[in-house]
């Protein structure tokens, strides 16, 4: 793709709560338009392709719990069958990563973009993803950063042993299209990750931005200064 062909600009959906299976099959008929439109380049002369388009999704999840491609069963810590009793759901999925859950007062963020209208490293487009979230933390006096080998965010990261993951990521990606992407927990029931290993990480607790100021959080406030990150980070046009 030329640089004359890249398309920065990026459609911002709100899809606020939402079913797990019905948001995974609106992100999977994106993803898969995008692919269809660079296969059907690939035939074409350049100055006749096809701009891709670019998503960003926010939502919410009703409680449920996802295991990625690499996850081990074992880190679900209950039956399948009795999670109706908590009111959750679980689905196996193709993204990577371990098990994570996902519910109420957690922002979930699904970008489904052609990466060769920004850059083509996916290494940079995690770091990224975790660079806004670090920026959307500080907001509130949060010191979140990285940890070496650990995908993710993490609260008091320098400390092995007090480590606390803020955001859980987990992405799928084809021929540079993304899809899947990062869970912000924001006033976020914690209780329910005591049913898991989140991530497979067994030595590190998990927290969200209202336990570590103290109350809940405005989560719309969060939603746009998450939005504003990301835009800024990826150079995204958003529409």
């Amino acid at each position: 793709m030329t640089d004359l062909a890249l398309n920065k600009k990026t459609t911002y959906e709100n899809l606020g709560l939402i079913d797990y299976k019905k948001a995974w099959d609106y992100q999977t008929s994106l993803f898969e338009k995008i692919l269809a439109i660079k296969s059907a380049n690939r035939d074409l002369p350049v100055d006749q392709h096809q701009q891709t388009e670019n998503y960003l999704l926010f939502c919410q999840h009703p409680h449920v719990y996802t295991l990625g491609k690499s996850g081990k069963e074992q880190n679900l810590l209950v039956k399948v069958d009795d999670l109706h009793a908590i009111d959750a759901t679980y689905y196996h999925i193709n993204r990577g990563g371990d098990i994570t859950y996902h519910g109420p007062g957690q922002l979930v963020v699904y970008p489904v973009i052609d990466m060769e209208n920004f850059f083509t490293d996916i290494h940079k487009y995690m770091r990224l993803l975790e660079e806004a979230v670090i920026q959307t933390c500080s907001r509130y006096n949060i010191s979140a950063g990285r940890i070496k080998g650990l995908t993710g965010v993490w609260v008091d990261f320098e400390n092995e042993k007090t480590a606390r993951k803020i955001c859980a990521m987990g992405v799928k990606t084809s021929r540079w299209v993304t899809m899947h992407g990062l869970a912000l927990n924001v006033n976020t029931n914690l209780e329910y990750f005591k049913t898991i290993v989140p991530c497979g990480i067994e030595d590190k607790a998990v927290t969200s931005i209202g336990q570590e100021v103290g109350h809940a959080i405005d989560f719309a406030e969060v939603e746009n200064e998450l939005k504003k990150n990301i835009v800024h980070c990826f150079g995204m046009e958003l529409l």
